[in-house]
């Protein structure tokens, strides 16, 4: 079996994961939550305006202020909804079960035992074995 087949296989056993399947059923969630989806909306039009604010050579600084405050809170509620909070989670565990898989390919690319090399949960400080940060 060539090792192109092989990843291909991988990629369907990630997808067979529960934490893919918790990661997609919580994206589906926060794809389908209408007031979540609404307050990410009206998050993205405060951060234009906000952006268009600053550039500008008469910056209003009331109003700067006032996007910047309404951008905080938004945030605060995108990131408190229940559906967002599960998604996070379920985020964070594929990209640590990826990081994992990612570590050993690369332990083994720079010969070390396939069967014995172990995956660091943490910064080592070495790049050499990192799957990436996180």
């Amino acid at each position: 079996m060539d090792i192109i087949k092989m990843t291909r296989e991988l990629g369907k056993a990630i997808q067979q994961d529960e934490r893919y399947v918790a990661y997609n059923l919580a994206k589906t969630a926060n794809d389908n939550d209408t007031e979540l989806q609404t307050l990410i909306s009206d998050f993205d039009k405060k951060r234009t305006s906000l952006n268009e604010e600053v550039c500008k050579e008469d910056k209003n600084t009331d109003m700067i202020k006032a996007l910047d405050e309404d951008i905080k809170d938004l945030y605060g509620r995108i990131m408190s909804n229940p559906n967002m909070v599960i998604f996070n989670g379920a985020k964070n565990s594929l990209e640590q079960l990826i990081s994992e898989v990612n570590q050993i390919i690369t332990m083994c690319a720079n010969g070390e035992d396939p069967d014995t090399c172990q995956v660091s949960h943490g910064c080592s400080g070495s790049c050499s074995t990192c799957g990436g940060c996180h």
